[in-house]
Order: C-alpha cells, then sequence, then structure tokens
C-alpha cells in the first residue's frame, strides 16, 4: 500500500508547484550552491550540498499539511528550478519565501510561481494575508512581491543568513492581502 500524496500539485503556464521527489536534491543542489542564489536566503548554507538540498526537501515536504507547505518549482521544459515555501512561523501567520537557480532570474518565473502559490494559498488554506520579507539588497525580490500583489509594510527586521555565516541582514516585510 502506497502512501497518498496529500500535498497539491499547482499548475501554472510554464511552471508546476508540486511535492519534492526523490531525484530533485541533484539539480536544486547544483542551483543551490550559488553564492548568488545561497546568499539570498535566510536558511541555505553556502557550500549548498545534495544533502544540504535533500534535507531541504524534506523539511518542506514534511510538517503539518495545514501550516506548512513546500513546493519544488518546476519548469514544463527544464524539471525542477526551485523551491517555494509557505509556512506559519507565527500562528495564523502564514509566511512565504521562494528562490530560483540564476538561469531562471528575470523571465517571470518567480512571479508566476508566487501568484499561483497565493491562488492556492487563498483558495485551499483559507488564508486572507501572507507575509514576506526580502533582504534589503535583494531588489529584484522586492519586484517579484510587488508584482505578486505584496505591499511593505513599513517593518524592517534583522534577519541571519546561513550563508552569509549567519550575519544579520535587513529585511523588508511586506503584506499580502486577499
Amino acid at each position: 500500500m502506497s502512501a497518498v500524496e496529500t500535498r497539491p500539485r499547482i499548475g501554472a503556464d510554464r511552471l508546476v508547484l508540486r511535492s519534492p521527489q526523490a531525484g530533485d536534491a541533484l539539480m536544486l543542489a547544483d542551483f543551490g550552491n550559488d553564492i548568488g542564489v545561497a546568499g539570498m536566503t535566510a536558511s541555505m548554507p553556502h557550500p549548498f550540498s545534495v544533502d544540504d538540498a535533500e534535507a531541504c526537501l524534506a523539511k518542506a515536504a514534511g510538517g503539518d499539511p495545514r501550516k506548512r507547505a513546500g513546493f519544488v518549482i518546476e519548469h514544463r521544459q527544464f524539471g525542477p528550478i526551485g523551491l517555494l515555501q509557505i509556512h506559519e512561523k507565527q500562528p495564523r501567520r502564514p509566511e512565504l519565501g521562494a528562490w530560483l537557480g540564476r538561469p531562471f532570474w528575470g523571465r517571470g518565473y518567480a512571479t508566476e510561481a508566487v501568484s499561483a502559490a497565493l491562488s492556492w494559498v487563498q483558495a485551499d488554506w483559507k488564508k486572507s494575508v501572507v507575509w514576506a520579507g526580502h533582504f534589503a539588497d535583494n531588489r529584484a525580490a522586492g519586484q517579484v512581491l510587488c508584482k505578486a500583489g505584496f505591499l511593505y509594510t513599513g517593518d524592517v527586521e534583522v534577519r541571519g543568513s546561513a550563508a552569509r555565516e549567519g550575519a544579520g541582514v535587513r529585511t523588508r516585510m511586506m503584506v499580502w492581502l486577499a
């Protein structure tokens, strides 16, 4: 008897957001081992190994599916290109985070993935508020979030970055309201 998949599969124009699979780690480790990628996230170390990718995928796939959802961002032609997660860091405060491999930057894929995830959050989780933050030195992430409908709150938090050796990085907070 096989386990029943409880995570959704979200389709978008060029992408699919889906549950992590065993074969994803190698490709995601290759993309994530770029300091330009890992350095713009809070939790990805650098270097980012296959073991790190497997641990990241296990975390994305685990937990309470009503409070945590992790998706591999899969390009319909090129396969896995990144990761998107939504989780409640605090009760009733879902927060979104995502990253893409460098070859896929600047093509609208991040906005497409985030927008699809927000539609799912509203329809499936029945949430009308989602939080996100981006490092102040990552203007492109701010643009993606704005295009997906997020608004700046005016709050700036200092968050650590594993790839930056735990250094505190100014993080501009944003909110999406359905």
